[in-house]
C-alpha cells in the first residue's frame, strides 16, 4: 500500500485523494508522504514483521503435528469445538514454555498459511448458524 502512495506522490495526487482511493487516513500518508520525500520509495518498504517469531523452525513443525492430532489428544474435552486460539495458545505454553497472546496466536496461524476453520459438526452437516431462537439467521435473533 505505502508503494502504490509512492506511485501516486510521484504523479503528484493530493493527500486527501490518496488516502481516499486506498482506504487509510490522511495521517498515514502524511506520514509515507514525509517519508518518501526524504528517502524515495526505498524509504516506504516494509521493514519486516513488528515482533521476531519466537517458535523455531522445529518448534513450529512439531506445533503443526500436535494441532492435526487434534484436541482430544491434548486434553481438551469438546472435539466438536476444535482448535480455537485460546486453545492453540495454552498448547504452544505447554509445550515449549513460550507466552503468546490469543492476537499474536492468530498472526503466527496465518504467517503460517493455517486460516479460519468451520467447526467439525458444522463442516460435516453443511448446516447454516442458527439463532438463539432455532432459525437460520435473519438479524432478529
Amino acid at each position: 500500500m505505502r508503494l502504490e502512495a509512492a506511485k501516486r506522490f510521484e504523479a503528484g495526487a493530493g493527500t486527501a485523494q490518496i488516502a481516499a482511493e486506498l482506504r487509510v487516513t490522511e495521517r498515514s500518508v502524511r506520514r509515507w508522504w514525509a517519508a518518501w520525500r526524504q528517502g524515495g520509495a526505498g524509504a516506504l518498504a516494509s521493514a519486516g514483521p513488528m515482533a521476531v517469531e519466537k517458535l523455531s523452525p522445529q518448534q513450529w513443525q512439531r506445533l503443526k503435528a500436535e494441532l492435526k492430532r487434534g484436541p482430544l489428544a491434548h486434553g481438551f474435552d469438546d472435539e466438536e469445538q476444535g482448535w480455537t486460539l485460546k486453545r492453540v495458545k495454552l498448547l504452544i505454553g505447554r509445550l515449549f514454555h513460550v507466552g503468546y497472546t490469543v492476537q499474536g496466536v492468530w498472526r503466527l496461524l496465518k504467517r503460517h498459511g493455517w486460516g479460519r476453520q468451520v467447526p467439525v459438526r458444522r463442516a460435516l452437516e453443511g448446516t447454516r448458524r442458527r439463532s438463539r431462537c432455532g432459525r437460520p439467521r435473519c438479524g432478529r435473533g
